[in-house]
C-alpha cells in the first residue's frame, strides 16, 4: 500500500509515511485512509457548479488521512496545494496504482459518434487474434473474456477508476487495453499521464456538447489531445481538420484514405463489402444494421492492422461481432420488430430512423425523450426529427435530474407540432413502452431511443436502476408475445 510520503514526493512536498487506502473527488466516497481531491466543479449554463473546496469537512469527518486542493487552507490533516486538481488527482491516481499503463498497450477511441462501437469491435479483434485484451467503454467493462458493467455514467471514469481498472488488467497479465475517450474526458484529464501506441478519430461533429466546450474550436482541440498523446493516429479522411491533424505519423481511413470499402450492401442481418487495406482486400461483413457502422468498421479494422493483426483475422473478426448492448438491439423480430438505440441527439436519431425505414413494411413507432440539464437545442432537433422521420412518437422521460420534465416534453412536442408530427405524451418511460408496443402491427418496428445501455434513470437527484431491455421483454410479455 503506498503512503502518503510516496504519493507528495511527486510534487516535492513532505508527507508523513501515512498508508493511503484510496483516492477520490467524491466527499461521499471517502473512508478512512483516503486521499480527497479538491476540485472545482464544471461551469455549465444550466445550473451552479458544485466546488470540492465546500466538501472538505465531510471528507475529513469520513476518515481522510490528507487532502489535495487549489485554494489556501488550514487543515488539521496534510494538505496539499496545486495549481491544477484535476492533473493532480490523474497524476496520485497514476502513482497509487503502480503506473500499470508501463506493462499494457494502450489504444484510445474518440470522436463525435460510434466511439463505443468501435472500441467494442477493436476490442474484439485483437481479442480474438491476439487475446489479453481490456475494454473501457461506456457500454461496460471487458477484462479478456470477463464481462462487468460500466463504470457510473459517463463515458470514461475518473482518473481513479481509469488507474484502477488499468491495474487489474495488468495484474492479469493482459497485454492491452482499449479506452473509450470523451471530450469531456481529455478536458478534464481523467486520463491524464496516459500515452497511447495508437489514438483513433472516429468523426466530428462541430455542433456536438458546445454546452461543455462553449466552441467548436474547443471542442476540436479536446478532441484532438488523443492524437497528439499517441504514437501513431488512426484518422478519418472525412475530419475537417484531418491536414492539422496528419502532420503527426498516420493511417487514415474512409473514402480518399488508406483503409476503405467499396461497394457496401445493407441487408436485414447486416452490411457487406470490400474491404481495401495497404495490408490486401477482402469481402468482409459486419453483422451491425445502418451504413453509418461502415466508419466504425473502417476505424477499428485500420487500429487492428495498424497493430500487427492479419487482414484474415480482421475479416473474420468483422463477421463475429456480436454487438454492443443498446446500440441497434434487435429485442424482438416478429411479428413486429422491436430494437433498442442509444440515439439521444437529433442527428443520430436521424441516422437510426433512416437506417430502420428500409425494412419496415409497416409503420415506424417511436419512443424517446431528451435529457434534463443537457443542451436545450437537443429537444427541438430530437422533436423535429421524430416528426418528420416516426409515423409516431411517444414522447417520454429520458434523465431529465433537475428539470421540469413536463417543460421537456412540450419543447420536443412543440417542434414536432411545428413539422405536423403524430405523438402523444407519456411522462413515464415504462409506460410509454408498454403503450407503444400495444400498439404495434405486424410488420412495424417499434424503435426504444436514447437511453440504450444504461442502467440508471435520473430523476432529479434520483437515479433509480434501470434495464430497457427488460422493460421492453414485461411489456411484450404483457401483449403475450412471450
Amino acid at each position: 500500500m503506498p503512503t502518503l510520503k510516496e504519493l507528495f514526493a511527486l510534487f516535492g512536498k513532505e508527507a508523513p509515511e501515512v498508508p493511503v487506502r484510496g483516492l477520490t473527488l467524491d466527499s461521499r466516497r471517502v473512508e478512512p485512509g483516503f486521499v480527497f481531491v479538491a476540485v472545482p466543479g464544471v461551469p455549465l449554463p444550466h445550473r451552479k457548479p458544485l466546488d470540492g473546496h465546500d466538501f472538505v469537512p465531510e471528507a475529513l469527518a469520513r476518515g481522510a488521512v490528507a487532502v489535495v486542493g487549489e485554494k489556501p487552507l488550514a487543515l488539521p490533516v496534510p494538505y496539499l496545494q496545486v495549481a491544477d486538481g484535476r492533473q493532480a488527482l490523474a497524476l496520485l491516481a497514476r502513482r497509487f496504482h503502480g503506473e500499470p499503463d508501463r506493462k499494457l498497450l494502450l489504444v484510445g477511441v474518440t470522436g463525435s459518434k460510434g466511439k463505443s462501437t468501435t472500441a467494442s469491435l477493436l476490442h474484439h479483434l485483437l481479442q480474438r487474434a491476439q487475446g489479453g485484451s481490456a475494454l473501457l467503454s461506456t457500454v461496460g467493462l471487458r477484462l479478456g473474456e470477463e464481462a462487468r458493467p460500466p463504470v457510473g455514467h459517463f463515458t470514461t471514469p475518473e482518473a481513479p477508476e481509469v488507474y484502477a481498472f488499468l491495474r487489474e488488467a495488468a495484474d492479469r497479465g493482459l497485454k492491452s487495453a482499449v479506452l473509450e475517450v470523451s471530450s469531456h474526458a481529455l478536458a478534464l484529464k481523467r486520463v491524464e499521464g496516459l500515452t497511447f501506441r495508437v489514438g483513433v478519430f472516429v468523426n466530428f461533429y462541430p455542433d456536438d456538447h458546445l454546452d461543455f466546450h462553449g466552441t467548436a474550436e474547443a471542442y476540436f482541440r479536446a478532441k484532438a489531445l488523443l492524437v497528439e498523446r499517441s504514437d501513431l493516429a488512426v484518422l478519418a479522411r472525412s475530419l475537417p481538420h484531418f491536414p492539422r491533424l496528419a502532420q503527426r505519423p498516420h493511417l487514415s481511413f474512409g473514402e480518399g484514405g488508406e483503409v476503405y470499402a467499396e461497394g457496401l450492401r445493407e441487408t436485414p442481418e447486416g452490411l457487406a463489402f470490400r474491404l481495401h487495406t495497404p495490408w490486401g482486400s477482402g469481402e468482409a461483413f459486419l453483422p451491425l444494421l445502418g451504413a453509418y457502422n461502415l466508419e466504425n468498421a473502417l476505424a477499428a479494422s485500420a487500429a487492428a492492422l495498424a497493430l500487427g493483426v492479419g487482414l484474415e483475422a480482421v475479416l473474420e473478426g468483422l463477421a463475429t461481432f456480436p454487438g454492443v448492448p443498446g446500440r441497434m438491439e434487435v429485442v424482438l423480430k416478429a411479428p413486429f420488430r422491436v430494437v433498442i438505440d442509444f440515439a439521444h441527439t437529433g442527428k443520430s436519431l436521424e441516422a437510426a430512423l433512416k437506417t430502420l425505414r428500409p425494412t419496415t413494411p409497416g409503420r415506424l413507432l417511436l419512443v424517446v425523450g431528451a435529457a434534463g440539464e443537457r443542451d436545450p437545442q437537443r429537444r427541438v432537433d430530437i422533436g423535429r426529427v421524430a416528426a418528420r422521420l416516426a409515423d409516431k412518437t411517444f414522447f417520454t422521460e429520458e434523465d431529465h435530474r433537475g428539470e421540469d420534465l413536463f417543460a421537456i416534453l412540450e419543447a420536443m412536442a412543440q417542434a414536432a407540432r411545428a413539422e405536423g408530427g403524430v405523438y402523444e405524451l407519456v411522462p413515464d418511460r415504462e409506460e410509454a413502452i408498454l403503450k407503444a408496443i400495444l400498439e404495434a402491427r405486424p410488420g412495424d418496428t417499434v424503435l426504444l431511443a436514447g437511453k440504450g445501455h444504461e442502467a440508471t434513470l435520473e430523476r432529479g437527484q434520483v437515479a433509480l436502476p434501470w434495464n430497457e431491455r427488460e422493460v421492453a421483454l414485461k411489456a411484450l410479455r404483457a401483449r403475450g408475445l412471450l
